[in-house]
């Protein structure tokens, strides 16, 4: 039986892996038919953070992300049109070829916001095989019946047995009250059951044999075989949106039960939407920002370009479980307190140890750990580096001095939790990073130049060089080490 919903709270002291030093992660991955969007970085980011987070704690990490390239469907689960397949047809490609292209765009967007890549990425359509051999072990079950080439999950028999609903609460007469009708719901004995296997319609592009039709696998069926064809019949967490909880991950929990005669997922963990002006962002709201529109700033609700660090953090600041409402001036806020730490870890890095510890870097450590073991609580990790940039900020200024083993202490702790954990590019300013590199070198260069200018008291370059860098948008702070500059 499935002991924990939802919870990873105190998580050293709750989490308990199936197998001993292993852990088991399956996280729902995108549908590849349009470009990424904000709605898509936040689950990533979120199991980002976890699949980072056990590896820190010694686990051996086996973190599955599924490709959607096969059952979407315009209207729901079960109806309409295949949404790759529509894209395909409309721009006259190959599904695969759309599938290939906008994949390769979600990894591109995944490496810029700093995500891991998962152990493994299976495709549903690499895996119809066996998803008609699960669909034929429900069959065999008797929790399932073939109508008019399509099977269907048979829920009410399903519920007799086994309690359908307890992930997302639900029981059978709140679900008939809530379906809509759509077409073909007289081949289903009720309106709640779905979709294991649809007979494809003369015009559907991607459609495979099977015992009962030509047709292809339904939504849910896709991450019950992938998940235990990669994890085994019984692994420790499944992940998703929360949005998937009904009818995605209660389906999922009902298929494996009916195949395999018990629950397969230990702990089940959701991250909450993201919001704009209340209401989910997504495809189909029609009210999404593209990931590439962020770092580009070409949409009316932007003000400007932001980075994948701005983005990164800015999701980070609030607790997964928590809703994110969007907005252009939230974005410019994270951007500020990005940079308020990107200072502060360049200044750790050329603080210089003195006898003894005169500032309060003590409780650091504890601080982040307890909070990353309450829930993934990324918002109370930041706020407790946050606290530390005053302890850098006082020995940086010369008003107070760090040792040597308390500085190694403060290095590695931003380290393991900003860079490792939080997976943080703090040495990375500005909206591009990707030519951050460059371009910090280049100001670096031209400061440079002008400190020559200083010492050789050649007044004219130096106040040139200053003023025409102040005018661009800089900052520029002589320190008694040189020089700081920020924009």
């Amino acid at each position: 039986m499935l002991e924990i919903y939802n919870s990873l709270t105190r998580f050293k002291e709750t989490f308990t892996p199936l197998h001993e030093g292993h852990v088991g992660m399956y996280v729902c991955g995108p549908t590849v038919y349009g470009d990424a969007h904000l709605g898509h970085a936040r689950p990533a980011i979120t199991f980002d953070i976890l699949y980072r987070y056990l590896q820190h704690l010694g686990y051996k990490v086996r973190y599955v992300r599924n490709i959607t390239d096969v059952g979407h469907l315009e209207h729901d689960a079960d109806e309409g049109e295949d949404k790759i397949a529509k894209k395909a047809r409309l721009e006259q490609l190959e599904p695969m070829e759309v599938v290939q292209f906008y994949t390769n765009r979600y990894h591109r967007d995944m490496a810029a916001l700093n995500v891991l890549p998962p152990s493994i990425e299976p495709h549903a359509s690499g895996h119809i095989i066996e998803q008609i051999a699960f669909v034929q072990k429900i069959l065999d079950k008797g929790y399932a019946y073939v109508s008019n080439g399509s099977v269907y999950m048979d829920v009410e028999k399903y519920a007799k047995d086994y309690p359908y609903g307890k992930l997302s609460g639900r029981n059978l007469n709140d679900i008939v009250t809530e379906t809509r009708e759509l077409d073909g719901q007289d081949e289903k004995k009720h309106s709640y059951d779905f979709a294991l296997w649809k007979k494809a319609a003369p015009e559907h592009i991607m459609h495979w044999p099977s015992p009962w039709s030509e047709g292809f696998p339904g939504w849910h069926m896709e991450c019950s075989t992938m998940g235990t064809k990669y994890l085994g019949e019984r692994f420790d967490i499944h992940g998703g949106g929360l949005d998937l909880i009904f009818p995605h991950h209660e389906a999922e929990i009902a298929q494996s039960c009916a195949a395999l005669g018990h629950e397969t997922v230990h702990y089940w963990m959701h991250n909450n939407m993201i919001t704009i002006a209340g209401k989910k962002m997504g495809k189909s709201y029609n009210n999404f920002i593209t990931l590439e529109q962020f770092f580009s700033g070409d949409h009316p609700l932007l003000s400007k370009p932001f980075g994948p660090m701005v983005i990164r953090f800015f999701i980070l600041q609030a607790h997964y479980r928590s809703t994110v409402d969007f907005s252009s001036e939230a974005l410019e806020a994270a951007e500020k307190g990005l940079q308020r730490l990107q200072e502060a870890y360049t200044r750790l890095q050329k603080l210089q140890a003195g006898k003894e510890t005169t500032v309060e870097v003590s409780s650091l450590r504890e601080r982040c750990s307890e909070a990353m073991d309450d829930d993934l609580n990324t918002p109370f990790v930041i706020a407790a580096l946050f606290d530390s940039t005053r302890a850098i900020n006082t020995v940086h200024d010369g008003k107070g001095t760090i040792s040597e083993a308390d500085l190694k202490e403060l290095k590695d702790v931003w380290q393991t939790f900003a860079i490792d954990i939080l997976g943080l590019r703090l040495e990375e300013q500005g909206a591009d990073g990707g030519k951050q590199k460059a371009f910090s070198g280049a100001i670096d260069l031209l400061l440079n130049i002008r400190l020559q200018a200083k010492q050789n008291k050649d007044w004219p370059t130096s106040d040139k060089i200053r003023n025409e860098l102040t005018a661009l948008g800089f900052q520029i702070k002589d320190t008694k080490d040189g020089f700081e500059w920020s924009i």
